[in-house]
């Protein structure tokens, strides 16, 4: 009978022949093994059995993660479906497109299908590194997708009315409110030396009865300029709720179309299914394939945003 560390296949018995140490014959399997056991710092793929160098993030061959349930990056906990590590701010995913969501090969420095270099790409307006199809510091697209996907938007009648009433609420921030009597007093005798002097150049070039235009802006009370800012930050949060989802929800397209729906000029955040934890956008949330929505913060709102550094 043979000897039973003959069959070990990853101690392969060792004998002793004219004082020379000699190896049985192993095969490919064992070969294999054996230097994975003679390789004290490397990493075996738990998908495809290759043995990856110590430090290796992703497998060489297949291009898995080598760390299964954190993060290659910074070792944080990260859950099988989740493609962004939320404590570190990476991107996890090797084998996945984060600006469109095809499939590539480890080895692939370009996505096949849209051509984004891997690693991110520097926006063009602020300069900031993103992964993603969409700048998450400015909101500029940054991939052909993702400006096709703007001009969608733009053409739709609530993201239109959208944009108008982020305009109205921008220039509302910047009113200048009456705060006493006296101050309203002042106001209203401006108003009407304006309508005098008006009425008198118009009687001079011979109009008897001439009609005096309306000002444009009245300067609001304190209390009737935050009611006109109320109103319109509802209606956008009321726009907001019917912009189309994707048909596909993959973390990818989610993405995408948050941030094309995105209106300039009003502070948002967007809060997660997942966790329901608020983010600056969903391009820090680590599964936004699970859902989320916008929300409007109020200018200098303390409340909590999760991805903010």
């Amino acid at each position: 009978m043979a000897n039973e560390t003959t069959q070990n296949p990853v101690f392969n018995q060792q004998r002793q022949m004219d004082g020379r140490v000699q190896s049985a014959p192993m095969n490919n399997q064992q070969s294999q093994q054996a230097q994975q056991f003679n390789m004290p710092g490397s990493v075996v793929c738990q998908q495809c059995g290759t043995t990856n160098t110590l430090g290796t993030l992703y497998c060489v061959s297949c291009g898995s993660a080598l760390h299964s349930g954190s993060c290659p990056h910074c070792g944080s906990p990260l859950d099988d479906d989740a493609d962004y590590c939320e404590v570190c701010h990476h991107y996890v995913r090797q084998d996945v497109c984060s600006f469109c969501g095809a499939r590539f090969a480890p080895q692939d420095a370009f996505c096949p299908e849209c051509g984004s270099p891997r690693g991110g790409i520097v926006c063009p307006t602020c300069h900031t590194l993103s992964d993603f199809a969409f700048c998450k510091q400015c909101g500029t697209p940054l991939t052909e997708e993702a400006q096709m996907l703007m001009k969608q938007m733009k053409q739709m009648p609530e993201y239109q009315e959208m944009v108008r009433l982020a305009k109205e609420y921008d220039s509302l921030q910047l009113e200048n409110p009456i705060s006493t009597e006296r101050e309203k007093a002042r106001d209203d005798a401006s108003q009407k030396f304006r309508e005098h002097v008006l009425k008198l150049l118009a009687q001079d070039e011979g109009v008897t009865d001439p009609v005096i235009p309306k000002m444009e802006r009245v300067r609001m009370s304190k209390d009737e300029l935050a009611k006109a800012k109320e109103e319109k930050l509802a209606r956008i949060a009321e726009l907001l709720s019917k912009m189309p989802e994707p048909a596909e929800p993959t973390p990818a397209k989610v993405r995408n179309y948050a941030m094309a729906q995105k209106p300039a000029g009003v502070r948002l955040a967007w809060v997660c299914n997942w966790k329901h934890a608020m983010h600056s956008s969903p391009c820090g949330c680590a599964k936004p394939q699970m859902g989320g929505k916008w929300v409007i913060l109020g200018r200098g709102s303390k409340q909590e945003i999760k991805d903010d550094k």
